[in-house]
């Protein structure tokens, strides 16, 4: 766990509305989407892309074939001089959370003033793979090459023997978490959206996006996941996916998502510098393992450690956004540490508007910031649970606070 000894802002954070599986967005990859939420977090900030120091991006699965050179060439494609380096990170579903967190120590250290830090994914593109030893040396008679689902390997954990729908089932059993409240969560997630996106809550946020139509170029402004729509009736209809009569349905789980968010943090040298206008300041953060089989407690001690190192409490959090990988898993959560639910998702989370793996904390730290200024309100924690059994929890608060 740590904290800001030195002050770190946020100067400026969007995202690009989130695609749903093979919708709109399916086309761009990762690159694209964190170049296109990169320019316009910059241009949020009304900074120059010549003063950032260092890009770091998060991104899971890899599904471009230029993928391994995804932070450096955002960092060139968005404008960063050809001398500044750049990291592409993954720590799975934290990823989004840890390259402020990285780029906070940046700081610290003296190594960066202004980094451009973010999270991207393009869950549609993932490859169907195929082993590499039996394509490039031979297969034996008769058996054939057999491509395998990268999507699917890459949510689940083959040290835990496990997909993450069952560790969710895990927490049910283990915080007796029934169904019903699950079909409940899930439902709330979709109301509260809906809510949120008719008061214009998103609209600071997002950076809409032109993508190919078959009559010209189409604009994308709005999330794709969503079910606003949806009723408790046909919710509880659906079949549980992971375990006989379990508490998992395609209703109470992230959906799969394409989507990037990025946000330039600062110094408050180069704030004072460049007369910036910070949103909101990184006051501490925190990463913690967990059990693997319930991978999605994780969110609790991270964001205990990240209270302990700021010397605050969950009563001093004005909000609190827990990353929706399922709603088994959020209340599991929500029960562990005594949370006030009308201070947590209060615009609903992942279960809604989806969950592109390593853009969701680059997308809560940018919604969270959003909503600090909007509001008013002081304090807020964002986190997430971490395939394979991790945690972590950034703790931001007001800049004009």
């Amino acid at each position: 766990m740590s904290v800001a000894k030195k002050a770190v802002f946020i100067v400026g954070a969007k995202r690009t509305p989130f695609g749903s599986f093979g919708g709109s967005l399916k086309h761009l990859s990762a690159t694209d989407l964190a170049v296109h939420s990169s320019k316009a977090a910059i241009a949020h900030a009304k900074i120059s892309p010549e003063k950032i120091d260092e890009t770091i991006f998060g991104n899971v699965i890899g599904s471009s074939l230029d993928s391994t050179y995804l932070s450096r060439h955002v960092g060139l494609k968005t404008g960063v001089p050809v001398h500044k380096p750049a990291l592409t990170i993954n720590r799975l579903c934290g990823s989004g959370f840890e390259t402020v967190c990285i780029g906070a120590e940046a700081i610290q250290l003296g190594n960066s003033n202004i980094t451009l830090c973010g999270g991207t994914e393009n869950m549609s593109q993932a490859p169907m793979v195929i082993d590499g030893l039996s394509a490039r040396f031979g297969t034996a008679l008769g058996k054939g090459l057999k491509a395998e689902d990268a999507l699917w390997a890459g949510l689940t954990d083959s040290y835990a023997k496990l997909p993450m729908g069952l560790t969710a089932e895990n927490l049910a059993v283990k915080f007796n978490i029934t169904r019903e409240e699950c079909d409940a969560y899930g439902l709330r997630s979709q109301l509260l959206y809906a809510k949120a996106l008719a008061a214009g809550v998103f609209t600071d946020e997002i950076a809409p996006v032109e993508v190919k139509g078959k009559k010209g170029p189409v604009t994308i402004s709005a999330d794709e996941h969503p079910r606003p729509n949806s009723k408790i009736e046909d919710l509880q209809k659906l079949k549980a996916v992971f375990k006989e009569n379990g508490a998992v349905t395609a209703a109470c789980a992230s959906g799969i998502c394409d989507g990037a968010a990025s946000l330039v943090v600062a110094s408050e040298e180069a704030v004072k510098a460049n007369n910036l206008t910070p949103l909101t300041r990184v006051v501490a953060w925190c990463r913690v393992g967990c059990d693997p089989s319930i991978m999605g407690i994780g969110p609790v001690e991270a964001i205990r450690g990240a209270l302990k190192a700021s010397n605050l409490t969950l009563q001093d959090m004005d909000l609190v956004e827990i990353n929706e990988a399922f709603a088994a898993q959020y209340l599991a959560c929500e029960k562990d540490l005594g949370l006030d639910p009308s201070k947590c998702n209060v615009n609903g989370g992942a279960i809604a508007l989806g969950h592109p793996l390593g853009a969701s904390g680059a997308r809560i730290l940018t919604h969270l910031s959003h909503q600090l200024v909007r509001t008013g309100k002081t304090y807020a924690v964002g986190a997430a649970c971490i395939g394979g059994g991790q945690g972590i929890a950034v703790i931001l608060k007001n800049a004009s606070k």
